[in-house]
């Protein structure tokens, strides 16, 4: 009975932090914004922090693991964590209606939460099952929230008013990490997910560096514009201006 009284409490506490955000959501992203960054000055403030507090610790951590790890076992557990991206892809599909697509994405998890042993193997994928990436920012985006302003989050990156959102709906409700009661686990699990991710784009930071003269410019651009393709599914005529996507099909 006290167990059943803690989930129930739990699941009431995420449910009025989901009414909570969602309502700050549509706040924001239906607000009328002409500058796709007018927090210019503090957002340049953030990525200056991100970008030191990278180069200090997090990008030699990194390299660190990628070189002492060998590359079956980072595999796994970057397997892993795709695993549990795919339950919320599922879920986000289910609610911007795309019923065979989190079919496909509810079947993959279920595949490789068994037969890949909790998701260390790939085991769909050598089935033939489509991966999707899809978050609750996709979601907001689908039912027609706008980004809202550019937002530069310390740690996280790149993001919008609509897609910080999204990220705190998919990180307390959604993703499955949130729903372990163990502290030193939980929090365990979620720095070694974030020094995977980190490892994996060791190369295209180096690029970055190397290839952009304003690398917070072109960071930003590449988000906004890379997000407006995710929400309209690759479909984003020619001319979006890198704020507001245009949903609207090419014609053929």
């Amino acid at each position: 009975m006290q167990i059943n009284i803690q989930i129930g409490n739990k699941m009431r506490t995420k449910f009025l932090t989901l009414l909570m955000v969602l309502i700050i959501s549509l706040m924001t992203g239906c607000a009328s914004v002409d500058n796709k960054d007018p927090l210019e000055g503090f957002n340049r403030g953030v990525y200056k922090f991100n970008d030191v507090s990278d180069k200090a610790v997090f990008k030699p951590i990194a390299g660190a693991y990628k070189a002492v790890l060998p590359t079956p076992v980072r595999s796994g557990v970057n397997n892993f964590f795709a695993n549990l991206k795919t339950f919320v892809t599922a879920i986000n599909q289910a609610l911007q209606f795309k019923f065979n697509k989190a079919a496909e994405s509810a079947g993959r998890f279920v595949i490789n939460s068994t037969v890949g042993i909790a998701g260390l193997f790939d085991i769909a994928s050598k089935q033939g099952i489509p991966q999707y990436k899809e978050d609750f920012g996709q979601t907001l985006g689908y039912w027609g929230v706008g980004n809202g302003a550019y937002l530069m989050l310390p740690f996280f990156g790149p993001s919008t008013f609509r897609d910080t959102t999204g990220l705190a709906v998919d990180l307390i409700t959604i993703d499955p990490l949130g729903y372990v009661d163990n502290p030193r686990v939980r929090n365990t699990l979620i720095g070694t997910k974030f020094i995977d991710t980190r490892a994996a784009l060791l190369p295209g930071s180096d690029l970055l560096d190397e290839a952009a003269l304003d690398p917070y410019t072109f960071m930003r651009d590449a988000y906004l514009q890379r997000r407006a393709n995710q929400v309209a599914d690759g479909e984003v005529v020619v001319n979006y201006d890198g704020f507001e996507p245009d949903n609207s099909k090419p014609s053929k």
